[in-house]
Parts: C-alpha cells; sequence; structure tokens
C-alpha cells in the first residue's frame, strides 16, 4: 500500500465522531424523556421550542428555524397535531397560508420539559468539563456558520 493510499483512523474522521455523537445525544433525549414521561423526539421538542418562540410560525418557517428539510418535517407537525401539543390554523392576513402555535397542552408540556432538557445538555458532552463543553459548542457552532443564531427557549 502507497503512502498516499494509508488508512485514515476512523477516530479521527470527524462524520463518523459526529455520527456517534448525535447517537449519544439521541439516546440521552429519549432516556430522560421516558423518565419525565414525555413522548416526544428531538426534533418534535426541536419544533415545538420553535413555535414556542415564534407563535404563528408557518411550517417552513419551523423547517428553517431548526435546520431540517421542509419534506420531513410536515410529517413532525403531523405527530405534534395528533398528540394535542400544536395546533393549524388560518392565517388572517392570508386565509391560504396556515400557521402553528403550540396548545395549552402543549405548553404546559414544553414549560415542564424545557427544564429537563437543559439540565441534560452536560450529560451529553460528559467526557468534557465546563470549559472545554463552551468551547466545543463554540466550534460546532463555527463549523456551521451559525453566527450566533438561535431558538429562543420560549
Amino acid at each position: 500500500m502507497s503512502d498516499d493510499a494509508a488508512p485514515l483512523a476512523i477516530s479521527g474522521m470527524a462524520g463518523h465522531l459526529i455520527r456517534r455523537l448525535h447517537q449519544r445525544s439521541a439516546q440521552v433525549f429519549q432516556r430522560h424523556a421516558r423518565a419525565a414521561g414525555v413522548d416526544l423526539t428531538p426534533v418534535q421538542f426541536a419544533a415545538m421550542q420553535a413555535i414556542c418562540a415564534r407563535p404563528g410560525i408557518d411550517q417552513a418557517g419551523v423547517a428553517e428555524l431548526i435546520a431540517y428539510d421542509r419534506a420531513t418535517i410536515g410529517g413532525v407537525i403531523e405527530r405534534l397535531l395528533q398528540k394535542g401539543l400544536v395546533a393549524r390554523r388560518v392565517k388572517p392576513e392570508d386565509r391560504r397560508a396556515r400557521v402553528l402555535d403550540l396548545t395549552p397542552e402543549g405548553e404546559a408540556l414544553h414549560r415542564q420539559f424545557l427544564p429537563v432538557v437543559a439540565a441534560f445538555q452536560d450529560e451529553i458532552l460528559d467526557g468534557l468539563d465546563e470549559d472545554d463543553r463552551a468551547a466545543f459548542n463554540a466550534l460546532a457552532a463555527r463549523a456551521l456558520d451559525l453566527d450566533g443564531e438561535d431558538v429562543e427557549s420560549g
């Protein structure tokens, strides 16, 4: 094997590490959601977070705010509607447009679960101390070119 074709250690591949970290993040979320008696996925919670931050947002706006594709977000919103956590209504200024709001049940669940989600964020990066977690978050945001973008906590 030539030097040009030397194997690359998988543990040094950003994509592999990001995939593994995403798996850990989803596992931590699901464990805490089950413990809290909350039937949500991470993406459903992110959509609720976006709707809470911007009541009356449309589905495309939710997709954009949480960086999810429009086709997939439709199913996410449908499941939230079926669970009674989100309501869809006609936009008064444009009768063709539909906008989203959290229902009173959705608001209550969001308010109840938000501190749980905030509390387990450090667990996702359990092997890092506080300074390293802050550095990781800053570097990840920079790598994604987020420039301070955020979905407000509501």
